[in-house]
């Protein structure tokens, strides 16, 4: 028994994991705020080229 509570206490493969979940969960959620940012800029860029060709005169 006291052999598997030292080997338990040894393994870190479980921290590891542990680690790359969140590291994982950061770079998502960057990745999200990229997008909402990156998607707002377009809206506004696109709204903005719609209003200055309804304004072009093709004559």
């Amino acid at each position: 028994m006291m052999k598997f509570i030292k080997n338990f206490k040894k393994d870190e493969d479980g921290a590891v994991t542990v680690d790359w979940v969140v590291l994982t969960a950061a770079v998502v959620g960057l990745a999200v705020a990229a997008y909402s940012s990156i998607e707002t800029g377009a809206t506004g860029l696109t709204a903005n080229t719609a209003t200055f060709l309804d304004n072009q005169d093709p004559n």
